[in-house]
């Protein structure tokens, strides 16, 4: 039964009660004595009120979005940070929920999610945060033995130019140490078993000692063994700005951890051009990571276009460990056939650490043959949609110019072949929501 039937069925009720009751001669009684009248009314409010109860228990739930925060405005919390100094950290008394486990959750089977965070027409510079469940912080699927692998290879060719933890702030190092060290047993039973000084990776049958002085090697490179992530933690300074000063980044693809290291926030992405920056970006940005708590994680999703296969570094933009001038775009083959382009996306989380104020950024990269995901219902109309929409600052950033005749073909012909086998354009929001 729905709401409409519910009320007219309700007004047909009162209707009859009233038709009943005004035949009564108890009604003549009523009406004439004031006194009789008020309690009348009280009663009928109460009536409605309790019509009012039963209509909202009937009615069907709504879903909504995780909310998007203001970055102008300080967000409400179930706890306000104490007043201190810029680069004091008041440690908080803030413990993350215990995570649920995925007791299905399995190494060669669990498939990734399907980040897809593209829209139709105009692209938009924004942060693009919002809300993050606990559970979520670190996702782990069927690739990840390859992340590990690709990882471990990494540690071993690169070490410190991937892996470095300032000793200034080693201690908010060992801090994200032992917060993963909690949650991923938590979270991933069948993967990760805790233990008295840290934790066992149950299926490569790793050991870690968190606890022993000196670590076997640098924080951030041990954290990095255990998620498919890449790991970033910025610190604030005495200048109230937030630095660069520990991370693991592994398999960022067109960025390295060595040029990055030691840079103010605004720096890292002035000297990346960023698009938009300056104007759009900087401030909120700011606002942002100052406001940010221990207990309000936030997550954003962003995607690029890759022409070459390798995860790690993208080579089509030049030699890894080239001179500078010579990375870049400008470097890639042209219009490459479309079995060269890959999907790589991102997921990052962002939370504090509670005790030394660090805010983390875990960037996890998703890596697909373009089609492969065009075999998706909506995709390839969407995407093409998507990389039109793209600004000239925002074309330049993303090489576009290197991709993009083969690229909008190729997506062309997949969305109209997926018309023509009968795609319903009406249903999109029915079938996938952003970011997915």
């Amino acid at each position: 039964m729905d709401l409409q039937e519910i009320g007219k069925r309700c007004r047909e009720y009162a209707e009859r009660i009233v038709e009943q009751a005004s035949a009564h001669p108890f009604y003549q009684q009523v009406t004439s004595n004031p006194k009789y009248a008020l309690y009348g009314l009280g009663l009928s409010c109460i009536a409605l009120w309790l019509l009012l109860r039963v209509a909202q228990a009937f009615r069907k739930p709504t879903t909504s979005r995780a909310a998007t925060p203001d970055l102008e405005k300080p967000a409400a919390r179930s706890f306000k940070a104490p007043p201190r100094e810029p680069g004091v950290w008041v440690p908080m008394d803030f413990k993350r929920p215990k995570a649920e486990p995925l007791l299905d959750w399995n190494v060669h089977t669990t498939k990734p999610q399907p980040y897809r965070p593209f829209r139709w027409g105009k692209y938009h510079i924004t942060m693009g945060l919002r809300n993050m469940n606990w559970n979520e912080w670190i996702e782990l699927d069927n690739h990840y033995l390859k992340f590990h692998a690709d990882k471990a290879k990494r540690i071993a060719e690169r070490g410190s130019k991937c892996c470095y933890t300032d000793p200034s702030v080693y201690d908010g190092a060992v801090e994200l140490l032992e917060e993963l060290c909690e949650y991923l047993p938590e979270r991933y039973p069948t993967l990760y078993k805790r233990t008295a000084v840290g934790m066992d990776n149950i299926v490569t049958k790793e050991s870690f000692n968190i606890v022993e002085r000196p670590l076997a090697e640098d924080p951030m490179q041990m954290a990095a063994r255990w998620t498919q992530d890449d790991l970033a933690v910025m610190f604030e300074k005495e200048d109230g700005q937030y630095y660069l000063l520990a991370g693991a980044i592994l398999l960022a693809g067109f960025w390295k951890l060595e040029d990055k290291v030691g840079m103010a926030l605004s720096e890292i992405h002035t000297s990346g051009d960023v698009p938009g920056y300056r104007e759009k970006l900087e401030k909120g940005m700011m606002n942002f990571m100052k406001r940010l708590q221990p207990n309000g994680p936030m997550q954003r999703n962003n995607y690029f276009i890759q022409v070459d296969d390798d995860l790690a570094w993208s080579s089509s933009i030049g030699d890894e460990d080239g001179e500078e001038g010579t990375v870049g775009w400008f470097t890639a083959e042209k219009n490459k056939a479309i079995e060269h382009h890959y999907f790589r996306s991102e997921r990052q989380t962002l939370r504090r650490l509670p005790r030394s104020g660090g805010i983390v950024f875990t960037i996890r990269t998703y890596f697909h043959p373009i089609t492969e995901i065009c075999e998706e219902a909506y995709v390839p109309g969407r995407l093409a949609s998507a990389v039109r929409s793209w600004g000239d600052d925002v074309s330049k950033y993303k090489g576009k110019e290197r991709y993009e005749d083969v690229l909008l073909e190729y997506l062309d012909g997949k969305h109209k072949e997926q018309l023509e086998n009968g795609l319903d354009m009406e249903k999109e929001d029915e079938v996938k929501s952003y970011p997915f």
